[in-house]
C-alpha cells in the first residue's frame, strides 16, 4: 500500500468496529455487542484534512488466552501492529482500565510506533467524567475522549493522528484494478487462497465452519497488475443461518459480490458439486459478474490421468446455466496453478469489459438470421431491425425487433451463442435485451 497505515488495537468489546465505522464514513465492519466478532483486520480508506491512509480494523486482543480462535485474532492484531505507521490504541471507559488494558500498553510501547490513546464510550455532552484520568496511568501520554456511537471527539482524534503520520506521497490509483471476490461455501480453502496468493497471513484460516466474518479488501500489486482481493464469509444455506452475526457475514459476502469485477467461485474437490455451490454462483451469475470456477483442495484427491477430465465435464453439466464459466483445479495449500489462476483472472476480466461495434454486430445478426430463420406466430414473423451494445460489464446488447413477444428464450440463447462463437467473451455473462421499434421507424 503506498498509503500510511494507521490500526486500531484494544481488547475486546471496546468499540473499535464501531469507530472503524465512524471513521471511514460508512459500515463496513459488522458490529454487534458480543465480544470477538471482528477476527481479521480489516482496511478502508479514510481521509482527513488533507491527509490520506489506510484505516486498519482488528480483533480484540487477549494476551493471555489459550483459545484457539482468540490466538489467531491475536496474530492477526500483531501483525497490524507491525505493519502499521500509528496505532489507536481504544480503550473503554465505561470498564475502566483493566488488566488486560495495561498487558496491551506494554505490548504496544515494545513495538516502538506512535501511539494515540483512545478513551472510547464517553458519551456525555461537557467535561469528559473523572474516570477519565484514570486512562492516564497507562504511560502513553495524553488520552482523547471519543464516543464512536454520536462521533464526539473524533475530529480531535485524527487532528492527533494525522500529526504523527509520514509525509505524504504521491498516491496515483489505476483505474485497470480488478476487483476479484473469492465466496464459495464454508471451507472450501477461500482464505487460503487469498493468503497463497498475497504471500503472508492475511486472513485467519481454520478447519473451524465460519471463521472469517467480514468482507476484507487485500491489495496486490505484482507482474499480472494490480488487484483487490475480497475474501467473504462462507455462504451457508439460508435455513442454517441462525447466528445474528452470521447474517450480517451473509450479507457482507453478497455486498462483496456486488461490488467485484470477476468472482472466483471456490469448490471443494475433496466434497465434489453440492447444491448450495449451485446457489453460490446464482448470486454471480443473477449479479452480472464475470466468473472463474476454482477446484480447491486438488492435491488431497486420489486421481489418475481420467479424473480431471471426467470432473470437468461433471462440473460443465452441474454448472450448465453458467457455461460461460472456465473451470480451474488449484490448491491454495501447495500453490498449483496459482499462476494460471491470475492468467485466468486478466482474460475473464478483459472479456467483461468488451465493447464491440455496431457494425461488427450486426454483421454477426445477418449471419445468424440467414441461417436460422427468426421464428414465427400466427403468421406474424420476428423482424430484427439491428442490434447495438450500449455498455459493458457485462456486455449489454439491445436487439430493435418489430414485435418483442416473438423473440422467444430459444431464439435469444441462439444469437447469445453466435455472438460468443465469433467474439469469445469467455468467462462474462451476456445480457440480451429486447426493444420494439414500429415499422414507421424502421
Amino acid at each position: 500500500m503506498d498509503y500510511p497505515v494507521v490500526a486500531l488495537v484494544g481488547r475486546s468489546n471496546v468499540g473499535k468496529s464501531t469507530l472503524f465505522n465512524k471513521l471511514i464514513g460508512k459500515r463496513l465492519a459488522i458490529v454487534e455487542d458480543t465480544p470477538g466478532v471482528t477476527r481479521d483486520r480489516i482496511f478502508a480508506p479514510c481521509e482527513w484534512r488533507t491527509y490520506k491512509f489506510m484505516l486498519a480494523d482488528t480483533g480484540g486482543i487477549e494476551p493471555y488466552s489459550d483459545d484457539l480462535m482468540l490466538t489467531h485474532m491475536r496474530r492477526q492484531a500483531q501483525l497490524a501492529i507491525e505493519q502499521a505507521d500509528v496505532i489507536i490504541f481504544v480503550t473503554d471507559i465505561k470498564t475502566g482500565v483493566t488488566a488486560n488494558d495495561i498487558d496491551v500498553a506494554t505490548m504496544l510501547q515494545k513495538s516502538g510506533k506512535p501511539i494515540v490513546l483512545c478513551v472510547n464510550k464517553c458519551d456525555s455532552i461537557g467535561g469528559v467524567p473523572a474516570e477519565f484520568y484514570e486512562f492516564y496511568n497507562l504511560g502513553l501520554g495524553e488520552p482523547v475522549a471519543v464516543s464512536s456511537v454520536h462521533g464526539h471527539g473524533t475530529g480531535d482524534l485524527l487532528d492527533v493522528v494525522c500529526d504523527l503520520l509520514p509525509k505524504q506521497q504521491e498516491h496515483i490509483v489505476d483505474s485497470d484494478t480488478i476487483k476479484v471476490a473469492v465466496i464459495g461455501k464454508p471451507n472450501t480453502g477461500k482464505s487460503s487462497l487469498v493468503n497463497r496468493i498475497v504471500g503472508e497471513e492475511r486472513t485467519i484460516v481454520s478447519d473451524i465452519a465460519g471463521t472469517t466474518r467480514d468482507a476484507i479488501d487485500t491489495e496486490l500489486h505484482n507482474e499480472y497488475g494490480d488487484f483487490i482481493f475480497i475474501d467473504t464469509a462462507g455462504l451457508r444455506r439460508q435455513s442454517r443461518v441462525n447466528d445474528p452475526i452470521e447474517k450480517y457475514s451473509v450479507l457482507r459476502a453478497q455486498l462483496a459480490v456486488e461490488r467485484a469485477d470477476v468472482c472466483i467461485i471456490m469448490i471443494d474437490a475433496t466434497e465434489g458439486f453440492t447444491e448450495q455451490d449451485s446457489k453460490v454462483a446464482g448470486i454471480a451469475h443473477e449479479r452480472g459478474k464475470a466468473c472463474i470456477i476454482a477446484v480447491n483442495k486438488w492435491d488431497a484427491v486420489d486421481k489418475d490421468d481420467k479424473t480431471m477430465d471426467k470432473m470437468r465435464k461433471s462440473l460443465e453439466n452441474d454448472f450448465s446455466f453458467m457455461a460461460y464459466a472456465p473451470i480451474i483445479f488449484i490448491s491454495a495449500k501447495t500453490g498449483r496453478r496459482i499462476d494460471r489462476l491470475f492468467e485466468l483472472l486478466i482474460y475473464v476480466a478483459q472479456q467483461y469489459s468488451m465493447r464491440i461495434s455496431t457494425g461488427m454486430l450486426n454483421d454477426v445478426l445477418a449471419d445468424a438470421t440467414a441461417r436460422v430463420q427468426p421464428p414465427t406466430d400466427k403468421g406474424k414473423r420476428l423482424r430484427i431491425y439491428y442490434i447495438t451494445q450500449p455498455s459493458t460489464r457485462p456486455p449489454t446488447f439491445v436487439c430493435f425487433v418489430n414485435k418483442a413477444e416473438l423473440f422467444h428464450f430459444s431464439y435469444k440463447r441462439y444469437i447469445e451463442n453466435r455472438i460468443r462463437e465469433t467474439f469469445g467473451l469467455e468467462g462474462t455473462p451476456i445480457r440480451i435485451i429486447v426493444r420494439e421499434r414500429g415499422e414507421k421507424g424502421r
